[in-house]
């Protein structure tokens, strides 16, 4: 088989993705493989030939240190979507053919369900034709909705970052003592994991938001309304958390009720955004009160600043794991994490066949949120607490934080 490896990273990026990178990059050398190649903007980037020698750019381990600590996708990402062979073999017989030429015998993708997808049909071709060549998965999503996963590498940097931000708003909320509605729009297409960090604001000193609205629940804009108002009565200043995706009865999203244009990517997903403006501009509209929407938008993906050591660690774990397995004759597989133990909290890895976890998502169980769905219970901050632990503060040079970044 291929002396080489290659690795790319895919959708959306995270804090700690590249940590990721630096796993299976650090392992793979360690177990022998000639040249680690990355994929400029993943698949779409190496059906091109865009692809560099990694020892090139990461030659000492200050580099490797440095990519572990800077957030975003280091090689570049993209939403390609790979046919399937039946349809389109001669994709495949292009990436094959260029896979043979740079001689791989490993082949890693860093992403979400889509690459998983991405993953799962490079090892249906490969055992189609009879590659020898290794296709393995490593799970990368701060939507936390891989199946089979205790949860996601990137999740927990998303978390903290939206329970410390919560609790700014919320302190900043209330100095007027005025009637004031905040509305905050947080990502999360079918599945809330992200909205439902919210509930990590609250504490001894602070009283945490007032609403969570998740997409797993059917959405309701008059009965939100109501429910406002009827908070309104006890308490001056309300925060609410939800997510871009709440959906209607009828399944459309809210945020369709605006009149904004939403494309549509390459696999068919709708561009959410305005949910929270269509909201706050409802409540002031029909309770004569003031609103603000604040949107977090990419900053709760990429705030490097945040990011959690728990977090960073099982990033460059999955890695180094995902490596490990596909150098033992693994392929067609996924890293995935298992949860021993809350407290003291332990997480293990293990595999699971991409079959498994492509094309299906993992959505908050309802059983973790009140009777009235507006917040979150214990049991889901025993889950997600674990995760948001501890900080890896980034390497700061004139006041700023230090990163490492491929020139294009």
């Amino acid at each position: 088989m291929g002396k080489n490896a290659i690795v790319g990273q895919s959708g959306g990026p995270t804090s700690v993705i590249n940590a990721s990178l630096a796993g299976v990059y650090e392992s793979c050398k360690n177990r022998g493989a000639g040249i680690v190649y990355g994929m400029c903007n993943g698949v779409a980037g190496l059906l091109k030939k865009e692809v560099v020698d990694l020892s090139t750019l990461l030659s000492d381990d200050l580099e490797i240190e440095l990519l572990k600590r800077t957030p975003s996708s280091f090689l570049g990402s993209c939403r390609y979507k790979l046919p399937d062979w039946q349809a389109d073999e001669a994709t495949y017989e292009k990436l094959f053919d260029i896979l043979k030429e740079l001689d791989i015998g490993w082949f890693f993708y860093i992403g979400g369900n889509d690459s998983m997808d991405t993953i799962g049909k490079l090892a249906d071709y490969g055992a189609h034709v009879g590659s020898d060549i290794r296709f393995m998965g490593v799970p990368k999503t701060i939507d936390n909705d891989l199946m089979i996963t205790d949860h996601t590498p990137g999740y927990g940097s998303a978390a903290k970052y939206i329970g410390v931000v919560m609790k700014e708003i919320i302190r900043d909320a209330t100095v007027y003592g005025t009637k004031y509605v905040t509305v905050v729009e947080i990502m999360g297409r079918n599945a809330g994991w992200l909205t439902a960090a919210a509930a990590l604001a609250k504490g001894p000193d602070s009283e945490g938001v007032d609403m969570i609205c998740l997409p797993e629940v059917p959405f309701n804009v008059d009965r939100f309304v109501e429910k406002v108002r009827v908070m309104q009565e006890t308490k001056a200043s309300i925060v609410i958390a939800v997510s871009e995706g709440v959906k209607l009865e009828d399944g459309r999203y809210v945020c369709e009720l605006a009149d904004d244009v939403h494309a549509v990517d390459a696999f068919g997903h709708k561009s959410l955004t305005g949910t929270a403006r269509f909201l706050a501009n409802t409540v002031a509209r029909k309770l004569d009160t003031k609103t603000r929407c604040i949107e977090l938008s990419t900053l709760q993906r990429c705030a490097g600043h945040l990011t959690s050591r728990t977090d960073i660690t099982e990033a460059y774990q999955v890695g180094g794991a995902a490596a490990k397995a596909a150098f033992e004759g693994h392929t067609g597989e996924m890293v995935a994490l298992k949860r021993i133990s809350n407290n003291p909290y332990q997480c293990t890895t293990e595999l699971h066949p991409i079959s498994e976890v492509a094309n299906l998502e993992k959505k908050v169980p309802l059983s973790w949120m009140n009777e009235n769905h507006t917040q979150m219970t214990q049991e889901f901050l025993d889950y997600a607490r674990p995760l948001i632990q501890a900080e890896l503060t980034p390497i700061y040079i004139a006041g700023l934080p230090h990163h490492i970044y491929m020139k294009r």
